[in-house]
């Protein structure tokens, strides 16, 4: 089957080091068939040993370059990441309602993988109320989960606890990514009122971990942008998530970037 050259409007920081953020968003989808185009909230200095710097873009400015988009090229779905503070949450809720009707894939960007603050701790609240409601899809790790519902996060069923109350928050479907969840084997779960799927497999000892939340969720949007049902977008997408931990170039000497391209050289 041929899919569609699906388009996705990625409303994300960019990072420098490659690995994460609109760089690692656009590789996801360019790879997996769709068309990226993007709109950048934050620029951040940082490699693989962590954030030094977060340079904020105004939120008008980030309504403007996603308007132009929007205008013109459009958009099959929207993938959202780091957004800042209460502003730019504001900003992007003004986006989805702009393009009514197109999936919004939101991933709860809220601290870089060594721990840099990535959303100020009022916008936790605003992204809650503002944006869960809007999400085709929210994909939370396990601390994202807890600061988006007051819970405690420790084991799978924490998870699914978890999961239930985002989507009594009013998210149509939220993928619980079990990555910090101690254990021999991770599992992510995918919830909707209709019921829940299980993604798991055995954890991968690795350091070369940097992007996987945004790779994943651009994954996921690019799969609904090409118009596969979600569970299916999520298997595909968890599936090019774990291959890319696999085949990892080993780059940096902290949390080492994935290896994004790895269908273009036949790795499995």
């Amino acid at each position: 089957m041929s899919l569609a050259l699906g388009r996705v409007l990625i409303l994300a920081g960019s990072d420098s080091g490659g690995g994460a953020g609109v760089q690692a968003d656009i590789k996801t989808v360019t790879v997996l068939g769709g068309y990226a185009a993007s709109a950048i909230t934050a620029i951040t200095v940082q490699n693989t040993l962590g954030v030094t710097g977060v340079y904020p873009i105004p939120p008008q400015v980030v309504e403007a370059q996603a308007a132009a988009v929007l205008d013109d090229i459009g958009a099959d779905a929207i993938k959202t990441g780091m957004l800042g503070d209460v502003a730019m949450v504001e900003a992007v809720a003004r986006v989805l309602d702009r393009a009514a009707g197109v999936p919004a894939v939101i991933d709860p960007v809220i601290t870089a993988k060594g721990g840099a603050s990535l959303l100020a701790s009022e916008a936790v609240t605003a992204l809650r109320s503002i944006l869960v409601p809007r999400a085709a899809l929210l994909t939370p790790n396990a601390p994202e989960a807890e600061a988006l519902t007051g819970l405690t996060v420790a084991t799978t069923d924490d998870l699914r606890r978890a999961g239930e109350a985002l989507l009594r928050a009013g998210a149509a479907a939220v993928l619980m990514k079990g990555g910090h969840v101690p254990g021999a084997r991770v599992a992510d779960v995918l919830m909707t009122s209709a019921g829940e799927t299980v993604f798991e497999g055995e954890r991968l000892e690795t350091r070369h971990t940097h992007g996987t939340g945004c790779t994943l969720a651009s994954a996921c949007a690019v799969g609904l942008a090409q118009g596969l049902p979600l569970v299916e977008a999520a298997a595909r997408a968890w599936d090019y998530v774990h291959q890319a931990m696999l085949s990892a170039p080993g780059f940096g000497a902290g949390h080492g970037p994935l290896d994004h391209g790895w269908p273009l050289r036949g790795r499995r």
